[in-house]
């Protein structure tokens, strides 16, 4: 008989005996550690600490066991999470007219490489309906027209935002989504909205940016992973990576290069995710991987 396993993720300020009392409170509590990791951040004076566990006492329930953690984080002014580390958190993807991302995480998801349900495909176009039907995905096409009063905006962004509670979504994905969220969507997914950006942030922002880095005779070229705010392209980055070019190159060869960095990118980034390895410090990241 397998015994339930949790992932507790927290955060504090800095302080003597952290890791000694949780884990000592999952040894009292019948709980085993399976990994651990902890980092102390000099700068914010914050703690962080990710813990994968199982409880093995079936007479302490779960919901006895969240109360009585929250008692001892109360007495450190933990922020913390409890998550049952056999749930597959709920994911919604939205895309425009480039879809190499969005085809990248259906396949990952299909081949068992993702453990999360995707329940559903939101767009502006139309282009991805056949590909979100061959996975079976509901796929919800809410357009938005060039130059969209803000009143038409707000009213497309209310429809998505039916879409995520209807769902219960854990987390949207903006897969090369080419519209910007309002501040208030952006407030309402804090901490559960991850963007692709295609260059490697802060440079090259804006339209284009592999022509504006081949203008700029750029050798690496990159992909940004990051926490949706409603300052643009300026959320917490989770993940970053490039890939090497030279002078011979066009701007259509470093895009196709990029598009391939940008799926990897993603695709960590949503993993770390659903397996509860990113804790946000400001306006940074700690991740756990």
């Amino acid at each position: 008989m397998s015994h339930p396993e949790y992932i507790l993720t927290l955060s504090c300020l800095d302080q003597r005996g952290i890791v000694h009392r949780v884990s000592g409170f999952l040894a009292d509590h019948g709980c085993n550690i399976i990994d651990s990791a902890q980092f102390g951040d000099a700068q914010s004076k914050l703690f962080f600490m990710r813990v994968h566990f199982s409880s093995e006492d079936a007479t302490i329930a779960d919901d006895s066991l969240r109360a009585e953690f929250s008692a001892l984080a109360g007495t450190m002014q933990m922020n913390w999470q409890l998550h049952d580390a056999g749930k597959k958190p709920r994911m919604m993807l939205m895309v425009s007219k480039i879809g190499h991302c969005l085809n990248d995480l259906l396949f990952r998801y299909k081949s068992g490489l993702l453990p999360v349900e995707i329940t559903a495909i939101v767009s502006n176009h139309t282009d991805f309906y056949q590909l979100a039907a061959s996975y079976n995905i509901p796929f919800h096409h809410l357009p938005l027209a060039a130059g969209a009063s803000a009143a038409a905006k707000q009213a497309q962004e209310a429809r998505v935002m039916e879409i995520v509670e209807a769902n219960n979504i854990d987390l949207v994905v903006l897969a090369r989504y080419m519209q910007i969220l309002s501040p208030a969507m952006c407030t309402a997914l804090t901490g559960r909205a991850i963007n692709i950006h295609h260059s490697f942030l802060p440079s090259f922002k804006g339209a284009k940016p592999y022509y504006q880095a081949h203008d700029r005779g750029v050798k690496l070229i990159g992909a940004t992973a990051h926490f949706v705010t409603g300052d643009l392209d300026e959320g917490p980055i989770i993940e970053q990576d490039v890939a090497r070019v030279d002078h011979a190159m066009e701007p259509e060869t470093l895009t196709a290069i990029g598009r391939d960095v940008e799926c990897v990118v993603l695709a960590r980034a949503v993993k770390w995710f659903i397996e509860h390895r990113i804790l946000l410090n400001g306006h940074k990241t700690v991740v756990f991987k």
